[in-house]
């Protein structure tokens, strides 16, 4: 946790606007929507003078391949960690617990935690908790990047806890490059800037098509990308010194993707509604679940068959391409036919 004035963020506002200009947001909404907006606290709260931000780690351990026994022969597909579990409410009831203190002398406080509202990385660094890494993320000493963001927006004085530390990026990563390489997509096209037409965790929850050239690149994922923060040497020394604790038992790192694809709208939503799903429509799920079936699944397996013979026959042209997609991935051509 740290404190920091609710000063404006000009530069993080440059950037947003250069990037946008460039088209690197890739139609991305959250803090590119309104620049002007996510980066002036006083929007949030008229009045504001400090914000109160909070890190919330999600580092765990990864699961044995033990979690899946009861799927011995399904395909799965991989979720990124911060997925796995609602961390964002976990650091929102903290956040809410600050809130109210500030509540009760007086001030007036408001949580700002997995908002379009606040540019949170920037509110994070400049409370002094980290530094930008090349990958974009914030890297927080002793912790690494497995981390959510949140804020409390006050008209309360506070003193800052910290100077922030040096804002160039990758600063602090030194000579090390591994996340820029690592990237499946080459999304990091320069040290802290991300294309988001490229990175995978994006263009799952984007809508549309997923592009085709990047279907065979995100191999098992179902939701997020975890590959630039697994290669990470901060994170790797974090997990020497004090090893993570063991997921909890709600945690769920894979997915049946059968099942995504053989339950109705109501059962997707409420097994994974938490997750951004674009306009809230359980089809960006199956989409997602058929290119992940193609890079691996069984194009022999009777249930892989069935399953893509019933998206290949219904009438929706996004589901049916990424159906026939998944078809010929697995050498299965003869279920598209001749005119597909």
């Amino acid at each position: 946790m740290g404190v920091t004035t609710a000063d404006v963020f000009d530069r993080t506002r440059a950037d947003l606007v250069e990037r946008k200009g460039l088209g690197l947001d890739g139609g991305m909404q959250f803090t590119y929507r309104n620049p002007e907006r996510s980066t002036d606290p006083g929007r949030i709260l008229p009045g504001a003078r400090a914000l109160v931000v909070g890190a919330w780690s999600y580092r765990h351990e990864e699961p044995s391949s033990g979690e899946v026994r009861f799927l011995p022969t399904r395909p799965t597909g991989h979720v990124a960690r911060y997925a796995r579990q609602d961390h964002y409410a976990s650091l929102r009831g903290a956040l809410a617990v600050i809130a109210e203190a500030l509540g009760g002398h007086g001030f007036r406080a408001r949580v700002v935690c997995d908002d379009n509202g606040l540019v949170d990385r920037a509110a994070a660094h400049r409370a002094g908790l980290g530094f930008f890494g090349k990958n974009s993320l914030l890297l927080i000493p002793g912790f690494g990047s497995w981390s959510v963001l949140g804020s409390v927006v006050t008209d309360a004085p506070l003193r800052p806890t910290a100077p922030a530390v040096p804002s160039a990026h990758g600063r602090g990563c030194g000579s090390c490059s591994r996340c820029l390489t690592a990237c499946p997509t080459g999304a990091l096209v320069a040290p802290g800037v991300l294309d988001a037409r490229r990175c995978l965790a994006w263009l799952v929850q984007a809508p549309g098509s997923f592009p085709e050239p990047y279907r065979q690149a995100l191999g098992d994922r179902i939701y997020g990308c975890d590959e630039c923060q697994q290669v990470c040497p901060i994170n790797r020394v974090a997990d020497r010194r004090v090893p993570p604790p063991p997921p909890s038992p709600d945690s769920r790192s894979r997915v049946d993707l059968i099942e995504i694809l053989e339950s109705s709208d109501g059962e997707l939503m409420a097994a994974h509604g938490r997750w951004y799903i674009a306009g809230r429509d359980p089809r960006y799920l199956r989409r997602n679940a058929l290119v992940a079936l193609g890079n691996v699944g069984d194009g022999t397996d009777p249930a892989t068959v069935r399953t893509l013979r019933r998206w290949l026959s219904v009438d929706d042209g996004m589901i049916v391409e990424h159906a026939r997609w998944a078809a010929r991935r697995l050498g299965r051509d003869d279920l598209v036919g001749t005119d597909g």
